[in-house]
């Protein structure tokens, strides 16, 4: 199985820039494909792709306080050089105020800059 996960936005290329910073390499794009234009970014270590596109009939939804995406860096020098120069916001949840840095992108959506790392039972 793949994962992309896709989000609209009504900031492109803010926000791509954005996840660009945060390690995120863009793989990927499209324009005016039905109406959408678009752009792919890798999460690196895992096969999963970030898209986020704009255009089309709806409003990009509102952020929300537990709508996170969470990037376990695993080290606190990693945690410290990625969130350099961006303002950190309270997570809702304590838990990852102590394990890393909350952010938001420029569409107020939450992102944890994690200093732990994380396996499943398979080691992935």
């Amino acid at each position: 199985m793949q994962v992309r996960i896709a989000r609209q936005t009504g900031r492109l290329d803010e926000v791509v820039a954005f996840y660009e910073g945060l390690g995120l390499p863009r793989i990927g794009g499209f324009e005016d494909h039905d109406g959408f234009t678009g752009v792919m970014l890798a999460v690196p270590g895992t096969a999963a792709h970030l898209e986020l596109v704009t255009g089309g009939a709806h409003e990009p939804p509102a952020p929300h306080p537990e709508s996170l995406l969470v990037l376990y860096l695993g080290s606190r020098a990693e945690v410290e050089r990625l969130s350099a120069g961006l303002e950190p916001v309270p997570s809702a949840n304590p838990y990852w105020d102590r394990c890393g840095v909350t952010v938001a992108d420029p569409d107020g959506f939450r992102v944890v800059l994690c200093e732990d790392t994380w396996q499943t039972e398979e080691g992935l």
